[in-house]
């Protein structure tokens, strides 16, 4: 499906438009311009790595500063290891968009993507702006998905209408990524947009919740990315009244519909990952609490080994058995672990379960979307990641990005 194709619902109050820089790509669009109407609340949470990019610091002071009239992205240069350069560039980049918009920098927020390590070449970002700018328009949703791509095999974007006071909102966003993904907050790049009114502690607390339980809870590959960023904008437009009560209904019809949004989103982005062939879900449940649980959850996505044996559709039990022992539960009674495979038990009593079969095994293995359930009998607490293999391509990509 190309970009055109993609369904979606444009947000009041939101414009978009995209343009190529040649920054890293060439003949594609790599600049990605969002225009934000006065009346826009937004919210934004922001990678943990300790060396974040240039305009991840950069968007954190503006977003402390000012109210956000404009979004720049780019695609092909993440700007991360920069240096005292890399912030002086980001910074140059916001001002060259100011200039053209009669707004000020520190009401631009900055995003990059790509290659790390390389200066961002911002005389080519700016000379592309004024004609990024003469194409804003509602409606080009498919087209910033396509333009803040990097290793990503298709586009994401996804929509949803939520009923508000009588009547009907919408939210829509677009995200990118396929691999250096593990979150640490959020992860690779995610905007997303509803034309809701919305005060903004509770937009803020609309977006963590959401991140939480989608972009918060993937793995591709055990990397956390310099530039993760994830944003929320609520335009404002819809007439509603203003939400600013947590504890209401129609806050709650606003964080199910974010909430649905971005674990939809989420799952895109693993089902993309890079070489990717299988969507794993790691389940793991009856914990003493959530962070043990998804202690565990996380160990075996990462492994490797099960991932490796995920692409083989092997049925090598003893791989997720290993990880589950070794992801530092204390005084894990073994005995009491079970292990599943899809519907098929694999492990009980501390060792394989007397009713597995290989067959069974491998039949469970043989699909294109798999469960691995862990059940540690140690309380109620519950935790689940999403994840994917590792094929040989995944090799190949990573080995040949900078090429």
């Amino acid at each position: 499906m190309s970009a055109s194709e993609l369904p979606f619902l444009p947000v009041a109050g939101l414009q978009l438009a995209t343009g190529a820089a040649g920054i890293r790509y060439q003949g594609r669009d790599d600049v990605l311009v969002l225009a934000l109407a006065p009346s826009s609340n937004v919210a934004a949470m922001f990678t943990r790595n300790a060396f974040c990019a240039a305009p991840v610091t950069v968007a954190r002071q503006h977003l402390a500063t000012a109210a956000p009239r404009y979004l720049l992205i780019n695609s092909g240069n993440a700007n991360a290891g920069t240096g005292k350069r890399g912030l002086t560039d980001a910074l140059a980049s916001c001002t060259a968009l100011a200039q053209f918009t009669d707004c000020a920098t520190e009401e631009i927020l900055p995003f990059s993507t790509g290659v790390i390590g390389e200066p961002l070449p911002v005389d080519r970002l700016a000379a592309a702006l004024p004609n990024v700018l003469a194409r804003l328009d509602a409606n080009a949703w498919p087209l910033a998905a396509r333009a803040i791509m990097t290793t990503d095999t298709v586009p994401k974007l996804v929509s949803r209408q939520f009923e508000l006071n009588g009547q009907t909102a919408t939210v829509t966003g677009i995200a990118k990524g396929a691999g250096m993904i593990c979150p640490n907050m959020a992860t690779m790049l995610a905007f997303i947009a509803t034309d809701a009114t919305v005060a903004p502690a509770l937009l803020q607390r609309c977006l963590q919740h959401a991140v939480a339980g989608s972009f918060n809870a993937i793995t591709i590959d055990g990397d956390t990315s310099t530039n993760d960023a994830c944003v929320l904008i609520a335009t404002g437009t819809l007439g509603n009244p203003l939400i600013d009560q947590a504890e209401t209904a129609e806050f709650a019809a606003l964080q199910t519909a974010v909430d649905a949004l971005c674990l939809e989103l989420a799952t895109a982005i693993v089902r993309d990952g890079e070489g990717a062939t299988k969507l794993v879900t790691v389940r793991v449940e009856n914990a003493a609490n959530v962070a043990e649980a998804r202690q565990v959850a996380y160990t075996i996505a990462h492994s490797p080994l099960v991932k490796t044996a995920l692409f083989a559709s092997d049925p090598n039990w003893g791989r997720i058995l290993a990880a589950v022992g070794r992801a530092g539960v204390v005084d894990l009674d073994i005995e009491r672990v079970q292990i599943w495979l899809g519907e098929v038990q694999i492990v009980s009593n501390g060792g394989r379960s007397p009713e597995y079969t290989e067959a069974a095994g491998a039949a469970a293995m043989a699909g294109a979307e798999i469960l691995i359930r862990i059940s540690l009998e140690r309380g109620a607490a519950l935790a689940q990641v999403l994840t994917c293999d590792f094929s040989y391509d995944y090799v190949r990509i990573n080995a040949e990005y900078r090429s």
